[in-house]
């Protein structure tokens, strides 16, 4: 029997990107060859929670986009790369046939599906090392240890105690390293994967969208360009943020941000660039205080863990809801007693996408006015959202229902809000019309 050739494995996950990469460049540093991997898991693409798709047709797309162009970037470096569609444990156990793994290096994770496919993987290899890194994290994890004995309920706290002198995370150099390693005897090839692959039919943009975008770092790369040096719409992002309609209304670095191909340290630094350049205001450090507010949910759901995916949340309140198919389908399809509510449903319905003013109206009135379970409209998001982060989204879910990072139980007032926002009316005419 052959000896099987030692390697390492770099395991992409949510952080697809070359530029500020932890695991990237800890596996260069090695001197054995490595193998980066990426596996569309069928189980995100069939199984279902509350009847929805872990991943939807939307993000699904934008994910394809993501991994191509992450696999256009490695073949520039020469490093070779392995996508594959299937059981994850299933292609670990193909690779094991043929390599002998030392090390896996990926991005830590700690909700619970992550920790489960770790735990199927470990068996395989006994032997092998893992090296994770926190690369989808901006603060520096030593620093808020050092502030925080505990991630406090409010963000305003949080803030507060770690916003004075906080440490960023380092960037790392990893863009600017070369691969010149030994060849792999690579037995497997990689898959030819399509929407169609993954369970969805081709779709076309809709003309109508506020995020015409493609995925991946290129793409995202460009946004960051053009939203701060190119038009400078950075220093009008407080007044505009709020804005229903145009791509430029907000940054929408979200997308990018939730599947790791911009890391919130390169959008900061750029923040900071920016100023140097062009001067800092009140918009330029409501950036950074959204890039916060992500942490703050990243450092909560690590603390509580899967009390986060609870009917009374991390706050251990008593959540009452009922269990109303009808006003959930009301709610999804755009056909609820509130005109600005079915606006925003049916933008994320055709498009994949809802402004944050909107995400926070329509989990409100979910919750607060059609009194559903709050975990239906957040597993819905899930689904649907092509910028779904699962601190964020589940940490706002929780926020909106009353058991999250709030001891208030704010309720939205959809027409007071509508009235704001949508004051012509030019928004809730685009969509139903």
């Amino acid at each position: 029997m052959p000896k099987k050739q030692k390697i390492n494995i770099l395991w992409f996950c949510n952080y697809l990107r070359i530029k500020d990469n932890e695991s990237l460049f800890n596996v260069m540093q090695e001197e054995l060859p490595f193998l980066a991997l990426y596996i569309f898991d069928e189980n995100f693409f069939s199984s279902t929670q509350y009847g929805f798709k872990k991943i939807g047709k939307f993000r699904a797309q934008f994910l394809l986009e993501t991994v191509l162009d992450l696999e256009n970037n490695l073949k520039q470096k020469n490093i070779p790369f392995l996508k594959k569609f299937g059981q994850t444990k299933d292609i670990f156990k193909q690779i094991s046939k043929d390599f002998e793994v030392k090390k896996i290096f990926f991005q830590r994770e700690w909700t619970k599906e992550e920790i489960e496919f770790e735990n199927q993987i470990k068996p395989i290899f006994p032997d092998a090392k893992w090296v994770k890194s926190y690369s989808q994290l901006l603060l520096e994890t030593h620093f808020v240890q050092e502030k925080l004995d505990k991630i406090p309920l409010l963000f305003t706290t949080f803030r507060q105690k770690i916003e004075k002198d906080f440490k960023i995370r380092n960037e790392f150099d990893s863009e600017q390293l070369v691969y010149n390693k030994s060849i792999l005897n690579l037995k497997i090839n990689s898959d030819n994967i399509t929407l169609k692959t993954l369970g969805f039919e081709d779709f076309e943009i809709h003309q109508s969208t506020a995020f015409p975008f493609s995925g991946g770092e290129t793409a995202g790369l460009q946004r960051l360009n053009s939203y701060f040096f190119e038009t400078k719409n950075l220093s009008l992002y407080k007044e505009t943020r709020n804005g229903l309609i145009d791509k430029d209304h907000s940054s929408k670095f979200s997308a990018w941000l939730a599947n790791g191909s911009l890391s919130a340290v390169s959008i900061f630094q750029e923040i900071k660039r920016y100023e140097a350049e062009f001067g800092g205001n009140k918009s330029t450090y409501w950036l950074v205080f959204e890039l916060l507010w992500r942490e703050f949910f990243k450092y909560t759901s690590m603390q509580f863990r899967n009390k986060i995916f609870k009917p009374n949340g991390i706050s251990e309140r008593k959540y009452e809801c009922k269990s109303d198919q009808n006003l959930i389908n009301q709610w999804i399809n755009g056909e609820t007693d509130s005109d600005f509510i079915n606006a925003n449903m049916l933008e994320i319905k055709k498009t994949g996408w809802m402004s944050n003013r909107g995400r926070q109206n329509v989990a409100s009135y979910f919750c607060k006015i059609l009194k559903q379970d709050w975990r239906i409209g957040a597993a819905y998001f899930e689904e649907m959202l092509i910028d779904h982060d699962v601190h964020s989204n589940y940490g706002n879910w929780m926020y909106l229902a009353g058991v999250g990072n709030d001891p208030r139980s704010r309720t939205f007032n959809a027409e007071k809000q509508a009235e704001q926002y949508d004051s012509d009316q030019k928004f809730r005419n685009l969509w139903l019309k």
